[in-house]
């Protein structure tokens, strides 16, 4: 992998690890598009460098990391049942998943799908205006049951192109939290998410990252860094007027597109 291609990457899971697209399904796609193998290093790199995209929440999110410890019990148990079913299947995604185009277009697609006909189906549902508290209040108030049935959610992304934040999102507006409450309750959940597969991979590929191959990690590791810092941004502005039809048009349109100019 050159460095550059290790900048593009980089861009793309800083562009989309915290929007409902599915980082890891992007950068399979533009692995393939580029011609650099599926290999093990590269499989390794996708994972870790997802540790950018931790920082960059870590910096947002400050003063909530370091200073609440009601809201860190809740991301715990959210965390649960990811940490668990990854565990159990991180040999299987890794050996027939990662890296498979098939498995990310349909999980894309149907992920697409879902996105539109629940913003559909919850339409006509009076919009949330809160109980008059701030969105930290919100998260703080989380039952600890509706914060390990966000995780439940959340640990379906372990299949690539279902999107973490799309499921962790539908997941908790279907379960009543208000939008911008679940949206900033994803970012925060991704960080004992992703510092553990990170931690993981690191652990137990870390002969991957030697010599030649440590430029290309740092190299991308910053980009998502401050891609990703720009990425959060954004979504809290967008979600404060709009839906998440956008996003799963966006996933249909990029399968149909990929069909045609690849498959046919």
């Amino acid at each position: 992998m050159s460095i550059l291609h290790a900048l593009i990457l980089g861009i793309v899971e800083g562009i989309t690890e915290f929007l409902p697209i599915s980082s890891t399904g992007h950068l399979i796609l533009t692995q393939k598009l580029l011609g650099i193998a599926s290999d093990a290093y590269t499989k390794s790199f996708d994972i870790s460098i997802q540790s950018g995209a931790i920082l960059a929440v870590v910096v947002v999110y400050w003063k909530t990391l370091t200073r609440d410890l009601g809201i860190w019990k809740k991301l715990i148990v959210a965390f649960v049942p990811t940490a668990t079913l990854g565990l159990i299947f991180y040999t299987t995604v890794k050996t027939f998943l990662l890296g498979n185009e098939n498995v990310v277009l349909w999980s894309l697609a149907l992920g697409g799908t879902i996105l539109i006909v629940f913003e559909w189906f919850f339409a006509n549902r009076k919009p949330e205006t809160g109980s008059g508290q701030t969105v930290h209040e919100e998260m703080r108030a989380i039952p600890l049951a509706k914060a390990f049935a966000i995780g439940v959610f959340q640990a379906i992304a372990i299949i690539p192109g279902v999107s973490r934040s799309a499921a962790t999102i539908v997941g908790g507006l279907g379960l009543g939290i208000s939008r911008r409450t679940i949206v900033e309750f994803s970012f925060l959940l991704a960080v004992p998410t992703m510092a553990a597969a990170t931690g993981l991979e690191l652990v137990k590929n870390y002969h991957e990252f030697s010599g030649a191959n440590l430029a290309p990690l740092i190299v991308g590791f910053v980009a998502t860094f401050i891609v990703a810092l720009v990425a959060i941004r954004f979504l809290l502005k967008y979600v404060k007027t709009h839906t998440f039809v956008a996003f799963g048009v966006y996933r249909i349109v990029l399968v149909i597109a990929w069909l045609l100019l690849f498959r046919a």
